[in-house]
């Protein structure tokens, strides 16, 4: 009992953070119907970003203390993502908005390619002669910036879940409710949900789209900038693959949830998080076979609900 506890907190805790980057993936995909494959990396850059704020700006009097380190990490990795996120919404995909779809996807793509080799080239640690050189070919540690220790669960043998993972859960339901809210009753969020039904009838409206969508751009690149970090200090360590693979967790999460729905994409992530834990501990291939069983789930519900858990059937006129 106290194994598959365990191996639910742990596919909590992963699934949080994979519905932090799946939201990002869902709300562009909402406005402007574009699979954004370098989200993954917009979570990767941010993590990096604090790690390089961590390494050389941060005092190192104030590096021992969490509740002034933590801080300072998620609001730069916050500011890198949204920049990033914003000039990649300005320079890549904005001069394709009217392009057909596939020409988007394949920038989309290649952004990603270039963020991954930009930090692999460009990002420096300290040598033991004093230098800078290139280190992000391998993973890199990240501080553990954040209370030691965990919570006990004295059932069965016992185990403990990290505050450090119990922050990632708290904060992925916490900002996702906020977000939620945000959509549905603030004055940006009727100017998401028109431009995302018919931007043009939007704009006659008296909606910027342009500035509605550049604005979800940096909402999901400030997501993904406090998902970067808080992976960073639960695992303790990052490196420039990160993006790529929970990039693809996201995405699917989102798909599975329903793509366009901030609910599904949280519930998605969950969904994948727990799947992964539960699949490498109990079904046959054990963690060989983890990601077989994630997609084997997604066929299955895109079979029989092709909208996903939380999406709407699209309705096409004749």
């Amino acid at each position: 009992m106290s194994t598959l506890l365990e191996q639910l907190a742990n596919g909590l805790v992963l699934g949080g953070t994979i519905a932090l980057i799946a939201i990002g993936y869902t709300m562009v995909y909402g406005i402007i119907q574009l699979i954004n494959f370098a989200h993954g990396e917009v979570f990767m850059v941010g993590a990096y970003g604090a790690l390089l704020a961590f390494m050389w700006w941060l005092p190192s009097g104030a590096k021992d203390d969490w509740y002034i380190t933590l801080p300072i990490l998620l609001v730069i990795a916050i500011l890198v993502s949204v920049v990033v996120a914003v000039l990649m919404e300005r320079l890549a995909y904005r001069p394709l908005r009217n392009a057909p779809r596939l020409a988007p996807l394949i920038t989309a793509l290649g952004v990603s390619v270039f963020l991954q080799e930009f930090v692999r080239v460009f990002y420096v640690c300290p040598s033991p002669t004093g230098e800078k050189v290139a280190c992000a070919t391998s993973a890199v540690p990240f501080p553990e910036a954040f209370v030691k220790g965990g919570l006990h669960v004295p059932i069965g043998q016992g185990f403990t879940i990290p505050w450090s993972g119990i922050l990632i859960i708290v904060v992925s339901l916490g900002l996702a409710a906020v977000l939620q809210a945000y959509v549905a009753r603030s004055r940006m969020g009727r100017a998401m949900r028109a431009t995302s039904a018919d931007p043009d009838t939007a704009r006659l409206m008296g909606v910027n789209p342009d500035r509605t969508i550049v604005i979800t751009f940096a909402i999901g690149g400030a997501l993904a900038g406090i998902a970067g970090v808080l992976f960073g200090v639960k695992y303790t360590n990052v490196n420039i693959d990160m993006g790529f693979l929970n990039g693809i967790f996201a995405f699917t999460a989102a798909v599975l949830g329903g793509i366009g729905s901030i609910k599904g994409a949280v519930v998605g992530g969950f969904a994948i998080g727990l799947i992964k834990t539960l699949a490498g501990q109990y079904l046959p291939g054990g963690t060989g076979y983890d990601l077989v069983w994630i997609f084997i789930l997604l066929i299955v519900v895109l079979v029989f609900r092709p909208q996903g858990f939380f999406g709407e059937t699209e309705r096409v006129r004749a």
